[in-house]
């Protein structure tokens, strides 16, 4: 693991078939469409249990807090011993989105290429810190200046299927966290947890990144939890 980022878990929750979503239109979601279904909501509780049990500030893409309906809400959260750090060039996030976020957690952090992104609007809070890049984001060096600006240790990982792809290539997730989900959703679009260009080429295999199995625990409702560390250093043996 680099030292001079935060140390790395990608926490997931998947169908047995590798989605992450239950479609690939953004009404269609797990948070949404699980607690609907009998034989899924019974045991979906146990992700969220698991999440907020970790004491790791979080990064998340603006897509998924938008997909999950962060810009609609005027309540605050109590998440005030977390960081959070979000990703969002388009961006997805609203002034209302902001504004929740900031009253919701310890501090976040909006990370963006796009300078009319509305956090400039309310830049003034000392809850939110904006870092801006004005071409496109470098992600490794957003890592290192989390820990080494920020002092930020560990970081859980919620983002979609493209962002882990990235995380991936670039060798920034050092262990997996994945409950998963009784069930199979199907469709060739559907976002999975890892997502971006397929593998192609003989150079394309180091992408693939083995993994070590730490725990594997049954769950209630038939989910299962699985606990990975990541083997970032791919090595091709030839026959």
């Amino acid at each position: 693991m680099d030292k001079n980022r935060p140390e790395t878990t990608l926490f997931l929750m998947q169908s047995l078939d590798g989605k992450i979503s239950t479609g690939d239109v953004d009404k269609r979601d797990q948070e949404i469409d699980f607690p609907k279904i009998k034989g899924i909501k019974e045991g979906n509780y146990q992700y969220y249990d698991l999440l907020f049990k970790t004491e790791r500030d979080a990064l998340i893409s603006g897509k998924v807090l938008a997909k999950i309906g962060v810009n609609l809400r005027e309540k605050a959260d109590n998440h005030k011993d977390v960081n959070l750090i979000i990703i969002d060039r388009k961006p997805h996030l609203n002034k209302m989105g902001v504004n929740y976020l900031i009253n919701s957690f310890k501090s976040i952090y909006i990370v963006t290429n796009n300078k009319n992104h509305p956090a400039f609007e309310i830049a003034n809070e000392k809850e939110m810190n904006i870092i801006y890049y004005p071409n496109e984001i470098n992600i490794k060096e957003l890592f290192v200046k989390l820990k080494q600006d920020y002092k930020i240790e560990k970081i859980s990982l919620q983002s979609g299927g493209i962002l882990n792809s990235l995380f991936l290539k670039q060798k920034l997730i050092d262990h997996i966290s994945l409950i998963i989900a009784p069930c199979l959703i199907g469709g060739k679009d559907t976002p999975t947890s890892i997502d971006g260009v397929a593998p192609q080429t003989d150079d394309d295999l180091f992408n693939i990144k083995a993994l070590m199995l730490k725990k594997c625990e049954v769950l209630k409702h038939s989910y299962i939890y699985l606990y990975y560390d990541m083997i970032n250093d791919t090595i091709i043996e030839e026959d």
